[in-house]
């Protein structure tokens, strides 16, 4: 197993609860769920702009035709940048005012899936759903309850997927025709390998995923065949909540943290960044619609 150090904390923001980074267009975009806000971090010019949506937000993702598509407590919304207007498209569980939407990621043939989480921890409450670029939204796979790191295969036939009390990865087998996911089976199983809950997750350019840990302080590169750890890499902070690459040529690694109920540390809730980490990412996918 590879340990990797030198996570460098990057930007000025403290979020209560950084999530779902996102790199495009030569920026590190994410949100700070419980402020309900988006942030958007300039490389080049360590600015940060920052945009108030009125609502826990769980993600934010481009779109094809521009703009961005969100999900927070009240639905699935498309966001006009410039006129700062978001029209919802979508409220699938406006019955249970216990959940919200979380994490979300685009497949290679530009549809979103988007799952909810049940924040009171109800078990099979939440779902995962698969928002077709016509904005019909569908469940995809039902019966979660913390749905979290979605992320697919270099090739684009494999989705995986993570609902965050299991501890296991699962791998479908992805229908690009119609969006479907079939023949699900659990090929990581992170219980024996860290004391942590599994989070945000992305994959890198040889097909290997990495996962961040809430509660572990660290990010882990797994092998999809056999579930074995390759390199895992800490953080100064307990809280780390997902990942992304980018920066020239996608070869850096970029971080989200949170703050932690109980403890005080002195970089929890900012955005770090792990340089030339060995492998490079995927880019970002846009949502066609």
């Amino acid at each position: 197993m590879k340990k990797s150090a030198h996570p460098e904390p990057v930007g000025s923001r403290v979020s209560a609860w950084g999530e779902g980074p996102v790199w495009w267009r030569d920026r590190l975009h994410y949100v700070d769920i419980h402020n309900g806000a988006w942030v958007s971090w300039n490389p080049q010019t360590d600015a940060e702009e920052v945009m108030e949506l009125g609502q826990q937000v769980g993600f934010l993702l481009p779109r094809s035709s521009g703009g961005w598509v969100w999900g927070g407590e009240r639905g699935l919304y498309l966001l006009d940048p410039q006129t700062r207007n978001s029209t919802r498209i979508a409220r699938p569980e406006a019955n249970k005012a216990k959940n919200r939407f979380n994490d979300a990621g685009v497949s290679p043939d530009g549809r979103l899936f988007a799952g909810t989480i049940a924040m009171d921890k109800t078990a099979g409450a939440a779902n995962l759903y698969r928002v077709n670029p016509d904005l019909g939204c569908e469940v995809a796979y039902a019966g979660v309850t913390n749905s979290n790191g979605i992320a697919w295969s270099p090739e684009g036939d494999a989705c995986y997927y993570i609902d965050t009390p299991t501890r296991k990865v699962l791998r479908f087998r992805y229908l690009a025709a119609t969006g479907d996911l079939e023949d699900p089976r659990e090929i990581v199983d992170t219980d024996p390998v860290i004391d942590a809950s599994p989070d945000g997750m992305c994959v890198d350019a040889e097909g290997h995923l990495w996962i961040a840990f809430c509660h572990g302080g660290c990010v882990i590169r797994f092998d999809p065949d056999g579930g074995r750890e390759c390199q895992r890499i800490e953080f100064p902070c307990v809280e780390t909540t997902s990942c992304c690459f980018g920066g020239p040529g996608l070869r850096d690694l970029y971080v989200t943290t949170g703050m932690h109920a109980n403890k005080t540390e002195p970089h929890a809730g900012k955005v770090f960044v792990v340089r030339e980490v060995g492998v490079p990412g995927l880019p970002q996918v846009a949502f066609g619609s």
